[in-house]
């Protein structure tokens, strides 16, 4: 996701509640109801404390009753807190169940998309946005559902409903009340206007670190061989440089506001005072009601306060749901939905394909055009560059051409269900990602139903037994993350393991040969010569050895073939 699509999703919010979030994540619809339950509950809870402080005040001060003849009274005051205790804890129970339930969607929604758009040219520039949206943005939602949408509840409906209580008792608190209340959330609008915008620039300035930083990773070997290690070190302690100020600014920002509204509050409290206390000592209201309306008066803003307090903290996550709720339902081509024909009875072409990726100097392929009998094995060659991984990528329905197509039996690549059209490859990529489990899962992973006989044989057949001798724990032994543990032509050789234990119509292997030594070589190339046999298939091929097994050699970027 780009920094253009981080700000206009912030931008997008929909306020307190946003429909979209709403919409996305169904769970928020039953915490909101329960929220309202709750702050009902909370509202007559505060109410009534108030009520019975203030009779039992006024009994023993005013009346001279003994202590004796308020015991009801302190009992139901002592309920009162201990239920005003419970639904504080329910709120917070709730809030936390809602807000790990909405991430979860949130996370799922937004990797799904990230998986279908992963095939576009130069998706890969935008892992470090969606990673900083699915784990630190998502996770800033935790103070929205526990700390804000409370709030917001609480906020609207205690200070209306003390109010008219009030009003009963004192209508003169009540008016003071129904002028000063609103001034608060008027203040807040105005410190959110300047909120927002700082949330914004906040989260854009996260994803440039998260992008930079990734970036750095990943190509510092290469930093350090040419010496520009240091350069970027530099780069990246400007970049965090800016992250660290705007939060820096957005603290400030926040102790600013609270210092605001707790003074709008007090202000707003002392007039009420001071009116109660004049018509005290004047006999024109009793102690009772004056205590009433003088306790639920601090009542009435708290709410707000404290919404006004947990705004900042809940507006990171709200701008980081609004951006990943973007690119979840950004416009995207709609997948094919036709049937998929079987590679083992069906030609599957490419007729004279184009692609080009962003920011390249010319086109990775131009015009290339490729066509493949069923059963038949072909090799692609060519210097490093020439576009081999790209055609692999067209057959495998992962990229789209600029110009041209590709069909399989005569009906577009583009037309047909991907998950159908997945489900009759084999693919074995340059690079396998391996998973943090065990190596039988690793093996089972296009397969997991797969035998324990199977996995050994799938085992043998990629020549991955002296992998499988030396491991402390045989096949139940943890592989760390990436295949941690094991090397670069063990990794190929446990990714040839899992295309021997499932193998179908269309075999694409992209250098599975890379990084193995001449006799596993050997044995690695009579097993693929095997599964190859009897189906379609294209490697693409360095090793002159790999080569020679397919029937046909064609080379990319050259108009010619050879058998």
């Amino acid at each position: 996701m780009s920094a253009q699509a981080a700000t206009s999703g912030a931008r997008g919010s929909g306020g307190a509640f946003d429909r979209r979030l709403l919409r996305r994540a169904s769970s928020t619809r039953v915490f909101l109801g329960l929220t309202v339950a709750i702050g009902l509950a909370a509202a007559a809870a505060t109410i009534g404390q108030a009520w019975v402080i203030a009779q039992v005040v006024e009994r023993i001060f005013v009346h001279h009753r003994p202590a004796s003849a308020v015991t009801g009274l302190l009992g139901v005051l002592l309920a009162i807190v201990l239920v005003r205790t419970l639904l504080a804890a329910a709120v917070e129970t709730t809030s936390a169940r809602a807000a790990a339930n909405v991430k979860s969607q949130l996370r799922g929604a937004l990797l799904a998309r990230a998986a279908k758009d992963a095939a576009r040219p130069g998706a890969g520039r935008e892992t470090a946005s969606v990673t900083v949206l699915a784990t630190r943005g998502i996770d800033a939602l935790d103070a929205y559902f526990s700390l804000y949408l409370p709030q917001v509840v609480l906020a609207v409906l205690v200070p209306p409903l003390i109010v008219v209580a009030v009003a009963f008792d004192d209508w003169l608190s009540a008016a003071i009340l129904l002028v000063t209340v609103p001034l608060v959330p008027a203040f807040m609008a105005l410190i959110g206007l300047v909120t927002g915008e700082r949330m914004q620039r906040q989260l854009l300035a996260l994803q440039q670190l998260g992008g930079q930083f990734l970036d750095v990773v990943a190509g510092l070997p290469t930093l350090r061989v040419f010496g520009r290690a240091r350069a970027q070190e530099r780069s990246i302690a400007t970049v965090s440089g800016a992250y660290r100020e705007r939060a820096l600014a957005s603290l400030r920002l926040s102790f600013l506001s609270s210092l605001v509204l707790e003074l709008v509050a007090t202000l707003a409290v002392a007039i009420i005072a001071v009116a109660i206390a004049l018509r005290l000592m004047e006999g024109g209201i009793t102690l009772g009601a004056g205590l009433f309306a003088l306790i639920l008066a601090p009542e009435a803003y708290l709410p707000l306060r404290r919404l006004g307090a947990n705004y900042h903290a809940s507006a990171e996550g709200v701008a980081a749901a609004n951006a990943a709720l973007d690119v979840i339902e950004s416009p995207a081509p709609a997948p094919g939905s036709l049937a998929a024909p079987s590679p083992a009875d069906s030609t599957v072409s490419l007729a004279a394909v184009t692609v080009r990726y962003p920011d390249s100097a010319g086109p990775a392929l131009e015009r290339f055009s490729l066509e493949l009998a069923p059963g038949e094995s072909v090799a692609l060659v060519g210097p490093t560059g020439c576009g081999k991984s790209t055609v692999l990528r067209l057959l495998l329905g992962l990229l789209a051409p600029d110009a041209g197509k590709v069909s399989v039996g005569g009906v577009a690549l583009a037309d047909i269900d991907p998950d159908a059209w997945h489900a009759r490859i084999t693919w074995v990529p340059q690079e396998p990602h391996l998973i943090r489990a065990s190596l039988a899962e690793n093996i089972r992973l296009t397969r997991p139903q797969a035998s324990l006989e199977e996995v050994h044989e799938a085992i043998e057949r990629a020549a991955l037994g002296d992998v499988l001798a030396r491991l402390p724990q045989g096949l139940e032994t943890m592989l760390g993350e990436g295949g941690a543990g094991l090397s670069a032509g063990e990794r190929q050789r446990l990714a040839l393991a899992r295309a021997f234990i499932a193998p179908r119509e269309l075999l694409l292997l992209d250098e599975p040969t890379a990084s193995l030594d001449g006799a596993t070589e050997d044995r690695v190339l009579t097993a693929v010569a095997e599964l190859a046999r009897g189906r379609t298939a294209v490697f693409v091929a360095h090793s002159p050895a790999l080569a020679a097994i397919a029937g046909r050699i064609v080379t990319v970027g050259a108009a010619r073939s050879e058998r």
